[in-house]
């Protein structure tokens, strides 16, 4: 009986060996594969990102070898380092180097691109490079060169040992904190000798990724804890603090210093209410009330007049709607201070309003309590009707006004803003108020337009 049953059971058993055999062998290639074309990935972003960095040094000691008085030389130099700093960073960006410190260099870089973006946009036939501006330019030239040659060597590495970028990866995921990778090692050490360069002059109007909130322009005096919860009690409308949790944040850096505030919302962690505050004066700059909003009881026009409101209620004074959105039934509006009928975007909340019950659920405040300060609003040079001539003239304009907006060097300038149809897209255009120039062009979404048109009605 078990002979004739192994003589019918060997065939299937036999089957099944090879079927499996095969399955096994195909998911091996197909991993083989995958991996193969990590590696291949990670070779040419490695191999990328040296020669961008090379390329880098060579753009840096051109643009210092011509005249700084030849303003198109300059320029283009700048624009070549730029351009071949951000190629860097997105090569960067493709590597497995997330458990990596290579923090120091990653900024070293931004703010390389950032202040050669800055030198590009400038108009040097009324503003050329200061000395302080090319004592910067030699000395990212001189570390620039100093990047390249590590980097140089650790690619020679790779090429001689035919070293993987996929054991990088794997190694710094181990738990084993001790690497023995010609990789890691070569990484790291760019990493320290980057952070071990003096420190840069960057300008004042730096678009730095290590740029901090303005915190002089705050009023009031350094808040405690137990002086936040009333305030927080306050806003919300509570009678008592104890169910409160407060978080101090920032450290000894008086940029960063807030209070997180954190209330139970009573059905899971994931309805907590949570607000932020500042440390000086505690200024409230965010607050969320997470909800469910199953309909849309309310329109927009109903719900930027609530918030407008719930503004003018609060330390937000002078706001103006210059934005609207709907998502998932809530209203996300966009306010704008309002200072002698000029509209000034830097200084600007967005609110969050249910539709079910125009409860306000949501405030970003951040830019406007950091961008409080006395501005000198003086009488445009230009008119509006000169401003005009800058705009196509194909443009349908349907509304102009006055306004503040900060331009490519983070300057705050006065512009004339034009808003338009053409080609079947609305665009908000703007043009200063002083020099006639064009600052800056956004295209207005279809969505956001009617429900700026619903609003108003």
């Amino acid at each position: 009986m078990y002979k004739r049953l192994s003589i019918v059971m060997f065939p299937f058993l036999l089957l099944a060996f090879i079927g499996a055999s095969v399955w096994g062998y195909l998911e091996h290639q197909e991993k083989n594969t995958i991996l193969i074309k990590a590696e291949n990935q990670y070779q040419r972003a490695f191999h990328d990102l040296s020669f961008h960095v090379d390329k880098l040094h060579t753009e840096l000691g051109n643009t210092l070898a011509v005249n700084s008085a030849s303003e198109p030389s300059y320029r283009k130099g700048l624009v070549n380092v730029w351009r071949l700093t951000s190629q860097a960073q997105s090569d960067i960006t493709q590597l497995p180097l997330t458990l990596l410190p290579f923090n120091k260099t990653e900024d070293f870089l931004a703010n390389m691109a950032n202040f050669s973006y800055r030198m590009s946009v400038r108009d040097m036939t009324k503003q050329p490079l200061n000395e302080n501006e090319l004592k910067t330019l030699t000395a990212l030239y001189d570390h620039s060169s100093e990047i390249t040659k590590e980097i140089r060597d650790v690619q020679t590495k790779v090429i001689s040992n035919n070293l993987r970028w996929m054991d990088v990866e794997m190694a710094l995921a181990s738990e084993n904190e001790t690497h023995d990778n010609a990789i890691i090692d070569g990484f790291s050490t760019v990493d320290k000798k980057v952070g071990a360069y003096e420190e840069l002059n960057w300008g004042p109007g730096n678009l730095s990724v290590l740029s901090t909130n303005n915190v002089k322009m705050l009023s009031g005096n350094d808040m405690t804890a137990e002086e936040i919860k009333p305030k927080a009690a306050q806003f919300l409308g509570l009678s008592g603090t104890s169910a409160m949790k407060v978080v101090e944040n920032g450290g000894k850096s008086p940029e960063y210093q807030s209070f997180s505030v954190v209330v139970p919302g009573g059905q899971g962690s994931e309805n907590d209410i949570q607000l932020d505050y500042t440390k000086k004066g505690g200024h409230l700059i965010y607050f969320m009330k997470p909800r469910m909003v199953q309909s849309a009881k309310f329109d927009l026009r109903q719900a930027r007049d609530i918030a407008n409101e719930f503004l003018d209620q609060h330390e937000y004074k002078d706001m103006s709607a210059v934005s609207y959105d709907q998502y998932q039934n809530i209203a996300n509006i966009i306010f704008a201070k309002r200072e002698k009928d000029v509209t000034i975007y830097p200084q600007q909340i967005s609110v969050k309003v249910a539709l079910d019950t125009l409860e306000v659920t949501g405030i970003q405040a951040t830019d406007y309590i950091y961008g409080q300060k006395q501005r000198q609003l003086g009488q445009p040079k230009i008119a509006a009707a000169e401003a005009r001539k800058q705009l196509s003239p194909n443009l349908k304009v349907t509304s102009e006004s006055l306004a503040v907006i900060k331009n490519d060097l983070d300057e705050e300038v006065l512009c004339h803003e034009f808003i338009g149809t053409m080609n079947n897209n609305i665009y908000r255009l703007y043009i200063n108020a002083d020099s006639g120039s064009e600052e800056k062009i956004e295209t207005i979404r279809p969505e956001q337009a009617e429900a700026a048109a619903n609003a108003a009605k």
